[in-house]
C-alpha cells in the first residue's frame, strides 16, 4: 500500500478538518505516492525514532505530536527538527502527524484516556459550535430514496448515535425549462408541476462540497435546488476533552493511586481539594487541557485531570472538584494504540511498531 492509502485511514477516523486552527496536523514529510515498508509511531518525532525507522527499514512514521509546527525557512540541521527532516528526506522516510484532530475526534485521545480509567457514559466535554450545517433539497417523488441515500453515504444525517436522519415532506416544485435545457420531466418552454420531496439533513461543515458532489450525481434534474444553512447547534460528535463516570464511587486517595499507576506516571500534582472524599464523575483531557476546566465544573466533574495546569490555575477551585496534573507524555502517551488499531484493521498485513523511545522530555528525580 501507499503512503497515501494508510494517511486517508488515518483521515477518515481523525478528519484534518477536526483540528485546531493553530495545529498543522497531517502530512510533513514524503512523497504519498511511495510504497510503505512499515510504519512506526510515536507521540513525537525525534532523532532517534528516525533512526529505529531506518534500522527496522520503515519508511514512514506516524507520530501524534507534528514535528513542524511553523514554516521552516532554511533546513540546515541547527536543530532537532531540521535534523529530522534532513534525515528523513535521505532516508525516504514519510512523516504524518495527527494531533488535535485526533484529540477532537470520537475515541480519539481522550477517549482513550477515559478507557484505561475504566469510564462509562463518556461524551463530549467542550463540544464544537458552528460545525454544523443543514442541507435541503427537493426531488421527485420516486427518486427521493436514491438521492437521500447518496446523501447519507457522503457523511449526512449523523445525530449522536444515530445515522441515516432526515427529515422529509411532501409538496410541489414548478418549473418552466428554456430553450437548450434537457429537462427530466415537462417539456421545453412549458410550465410544469411535479410532485416532490423536501430533503432536510444536516452534516458537518467540512463535508460541504462532498455531500454537493453527491447530490448533484444522484440528482435526475439537470439543475437540481439546494439550499445550505450554517447551525448554531453544538456539533456533540466533535471537541475538546469527555466526561464519564466511574463503575462506583471511589475515595480521592484510591483514585489517586490508581491514576498513577494506570498512567505509569512517577508523579501526580493534584490541588489541596477540600470537597467531598468520594468521586465519581471525571472529566479530563489530555496534554495541556487546564483551559476546560471551567466546563468541568459547570458540568459537575468531581475531578478533572490533565497534562499539564499552570500554577495560578490551581487556585480557587478547593471546593470544587479535585485537580490532576499527570504530565503531558503520560497523558498521551496511549496514542499509538489508536494508530495502530486503525492501520491494523485496513492493512493487517503491514509491519507496525510501536515506538521503543520514550520520547518525554522530562525526567523527576
Amino acid at each position: 500500500m501507499k503512503v497515501k492509502e494508510i494517511v486517508n485511514a488515518l483521515e477518515r477516523f481523525a478528519p484534518l478538518p477536526l483540528q485546531d486552527g493553530w495545529d498543522n496536523a497531517g502530512l510533513q514529510v514524503g512523497l504519498t505516492e511511495a510504497e510503505v515498508t512499515g510504519a512506526l509511531l510515536c507521540l513525537d518525532v525525534t532523532e532517534a525514532v528516525v533512526d529505529e525507522a531506518i534500522a527496522l527499514g520503515y519508511n514512514f512514521i506516524v507520530s501524534h505530536h507534528p514535528l513542524i509546527f511553523g514554516g521552516l525557512k532554511s533546513i540546515t540541521g541547527r536543530n532537532y527538527v531540521e535534523r529530522c527532516v534532513l534525515k528523513a528526506i535521505r532516508h525516504d522516510i514519510a512523516i504524518c502527524s495527527h494531533h488535535t484532530n485526533l484529540d477532537n475526534a470520537m475515541g480519539g485521545v481522550n477517549y482513550r484516556m477515559a478507557e484505561k480509567l475504566g469510564l462509562t457514559n463518556v461524551r463530549i466535554l467542550s463540544p464544537k459550535e458552528e460545525s454544523l450545517i443543514k442541507l435541503v433539497t427537493f426531488a421527485p417523488m420516486e427518486q427521493a430514496d436514491e438521492v437521500r441515500q447518496a446523501l447519507f453515504d457522503a457523511g449526512c444525517g449523523c445525530i449522536g448515535g444515530y445515522d441515516q436522519c432526515s427529515y422529509n415532506l411532501t409538496g410541489e416544485g414548478t418549473f418552466r425549462a428554456g430553450e437548450g435545457t434537457n429537462p427530466f420531466c415537462g417539456n421545453v418552454g412549458k410550465m410544469h408541476t411535479e410532485r416532490e420531496v423536501r430533503i432536510e439533513t444536516v452534516l458537518p461543515a467540512y463535508l460541504k462540497g462532498k455531500a454537493v458532489r453527491a447530490l448533484l450525481k444522484a440528482h435526475p434534474y439537470e439543475e437540481p435546488a439546494y439550499d445550505l444553512y450554517p447551525l448554531k447547534n453544538q456539533w456533540m460528535q466533535a471537541g475538546a476533552g469527555v466526561i464519564g463516570e466511574l463503575p462506583k464511587e471511589m475515595e480521592v486517595e484510591k483514585f489517586l493511586t490508581m491514576v498513577k499507576g494506570v498512567f505509569r506516571t512517577e508523579c501526580v500534582k493534584a490541588n489541596r481539594f477540600s470537597g467531598k472524599s468520594t468521586i465519581r464523575t471525571i472529566a479530563l483531557c489530555g496534554g495541556s487541557g487546564a483551559f476546560l476546566l471551567t466546563q468541568a465544573i459547570g458540568q459537575g466533574a468531581d475531578a478533572f485531570l490533565t497534562g499539564e495546569i499552570k500554577y495560578h490555575e490551581y487556585f480557587g477551585h478547593e471546593e470544587d472538584l479535585l485537580m490532576l496534573e499527570i504530565g503531558h507524555y503520560e497523558s498521551e502517551q496511549f496514542t499509538t494504540e489508536i494508530f495502530e488499531t486503525i492501520i491494523k484493521e485496513t492493512y493487517p498485513t503491514l509491519p507496525i511498531k510501536q515506538t521503543s523511545v520514550n520520547t518525554n522530555p522530562v525526567k523527576y528525580y
